[in-house]
């Protein structure tokens, strides 16, 4: 019974041109392959004699054209009576294949179709990507969804970062020859490709490009933390290191980064050893003055010490010279306070003074040493104002003893000329030291400092010149200043002692020679005197003084002048080339 269908042998589903269509995938969307020859003809771009279908056979048109309630890939049968036109045949999908095999290998015609590809743009090499979003069960696996039916929406976005899009699962694999079931798909196999399943929002910190599993915080390898140490490492000490060098850069450059402290000793409590030159300055300070002198035609300045709490300060004769009779003379103490003086009385031969200060108070007078009981080398200090600078302190040794020096003499007449058995030392004293004391280690007096050795001349000089200290400075014994102040503190004026000689200054010999003539043209030898008494004759020459040799007058006079008139002095003597010892008893005779 002809009931309008087709008679002749269907096509299979696999092998029916595909047509386009909205409708949801399905078996029919699988791509044509060729089954006979006359579809390999198609597929091969051959051109073959279409068959007109048979009297009555439907011809099937697309599902979008079907009628309503018509399932999807069912002919829909023309109306009876129109002659049936064949449509351009489509372009199969695939080409054809030469061995005739099913798609994709699939027994039968129900093999499942290839699953739908949608590959996304390759990142870059290197670019790290996160890896597969870990499930609930935190292996990394991603849970299958719902399947998908024809017809059916879209599972909606993710609500939550992080979820990614699940494959859809996969059915129970197909028995073959076994139709599929209304309302499902064919197996599709599961996708395993990791581009399908990246989710910006929810990727893990693990780059995509890492195979395998996803990694926990456990399994990072620890190679690559310990490659990112090492560099964490080395850019610190990089930094570091710079750092360092721009700081050591500018504390160089600027001595630091804050301002400079210099490390300093404290404060200690002051004292010294009474016997050092500290100890010694600061005993006798307070008793030495400074003195200022003027007069009508000419000033100085000089130094002097305290001799007792009445204000009697002890100077050299050329220091308060220039102030004569109607000058002024200011004393400076060592605190500072002044006080005018008035000159008690002075002696030119023996180049000292004493002057007075009156209504000063809280005096501290020196205390006097023994000039007989120095030795050569022993320590001392000079303490003075050389060119007015006051309170001045220099240290040295005594040089020698007994030295005979000759100073003064600017008036021709030989009454200036002062004669000192003086102490030589090395301790520095300039213009202006005059008259100050020269002290011993236990800050006692033992001379006043006097005169110096001028450079540019053979004889010593009055202190008072010029002329700079070269280490030969002249101090006139305690012992011969001593008796010399009492004397012109008690009468104004100073004894000398004397023999009763005239000398004859001229004498280039070895010695001191007794003139032939006196002062007026009388004897030489005073009559009755001490050296008349001795038997000491006209033209007899003086060799020694109590054993100590004289070469010349002014050593005579020396040697004798420093003893007190009474003594007795042993001479020894030369008369017409005999040698002569006498004793003879000093003689006084009054200062100028």
């Amino acid at each position: 019974m002809d009931d309008g269908k087709p008679s002749g042998p269907k096509a299979k589903w696999w092998s029916r041109p595909s047509t386009e269509r909205t409708g949801p995938a399905g078996p029919e969307d699988a791509m044509p392959v060729a089954d006979g020859s006359h579809d390999a003809a198609v597929l091969n771009g051959a051109p073959a004699a279409e068959p007109a279908p048979g009297a009555g056979e439907a011809a099937p048109v697309p599902p979008s054209a079907a009628e309503p309630g018509t399932a999807a890939g069912e002919a829909v049968p023309a109306p009876a009576g129109e002659p049936f036109t064949p449509g351009p045949r489509a372009r199969p999908l695939h080409a054809p294949d030469e061995y005739s095999t099913p798609p994709y290998g699939g027994p039968g015609p129900w093999a499942p179709a290839p699953p739908v590809q949608r590959p996304l743009p390759t990142p870059a090499h290197g670019t790290p990507v996160p890896l597969p979003h870990a499930g609930p069960s935190g292996h990394g696996t991603i849970a299958p969804a719902p399947p998908v039916h024809a017809g059916a929406s879209v599972p909606a976005q993710p609500s939550a970062p992080g979820d990614a899009y699940p494959p859809p699962p996969l059915p129970a694999p197909l028995q073959h020859g076994a139709p599929p079931q209304p309302g499902s798909l064919p197996s599709v196999p599961q996708q395993t490709s990791q581009w399908l399943r990246y989710d910006p929002w929810g990727a893990p910190q693990q780059p995509l490009s890492h195979p395998g599993p996803a990694l926990g915080n456990d399994t990072v390898p620890r190679k690559g933390r310990r490659g990112s140490v090492l560099v964490g490492a080395m850019l610190l000490a990089l930094v570091a290191g710079g750092i360092g060098g721009g700081v050591g850069a500018y504390v160089e450059r600027n001595g630091g980064l804050t301002t400079v402290e210099l490390p300093q000793a404290g404060r200690d409590s002051g004292g010294r050893a009474p016997d050092s030159v500290a100890g010694i300055a600061a005993s006798a300070l307070p008793g030495v003055v400074t003195l200022h002198v003027s007069g009508s035609a000419e000033s100085g300045t000089g130094t002097g010490f305290v001799l007792d709490n009445k204000g009697h300060i002890l100077t050299n004769n050329h220091v308060v010279a220039p102030a004569g009779s109607a000058g002024d003379i200011t004393v400076t103490f060592s605190g500072g306070e002044t006080a005018p003086a008035e000159i008690v009385g002075k002696d030119s031969g023996y180049d000292l003074a004493v002057v007075k200060v009156t209504g000063v108070t809280n005096l501290k007078p020196l205390q006097l040493g023994n000039s007989d009981n120095v030795q050569v080398g022993d320590p001392v200090v000079a303490i003075g104002a050389p060119f007015d600078l006051s309170n001045t302190v220099t240290a040295g040794i005594i040089s020698a003893k007994e030295r005979p020096i000759t100073a003064g003499g600017e008036k021709g007449d030989g009454t200036d000329v002062s004669y000192v058995d003086a102490l030589q030392t090395d301790a520095p004293i300039n213009p202006g030291n005059s008259g100050g004391p020269l002290v011993d280690a236990e800050a006692r007096v033992i001379g006043i400092n006097s005169a110096i050795r001028a450079a540019g001349s053979g004889s010593a000089a009055p202190e008072g010149g010029q002329s700079g200290s070269i280490g030969l400075g002249f101090a006139i014994p305690i012992n011969q200043g001593k008796r010399v102040a009492e004397e012109l503190i008690n009468t104004g004026k100073a004894t000398h002692p004397v023999i009763g000689v005239t000398l004859d200054m001229q004498f280039t010999g070895d010695g001191a020679k007794v003139g032939g003539k006196g002062a007026g043209g009388g004897s030489a030898v005073t009559a009755d005197g001490p050296a008349d008494r001795a038997g000491i004759a006209t033209g007899d020459i003086i060799t020694a003084v109590d054993g100590r040799r004289v070469h010349s007058g002014e050593e005579l006079i020396v040697k004798i002048r420093a003893h007190r008139p009474g003594d007795r002095l042993d001479l020894r003597l030369t008369r017409d080339g005999k040698d002569l010892s006498v004793t003879l008893t000093l003689g006084s005779a009054s200062g100028t």
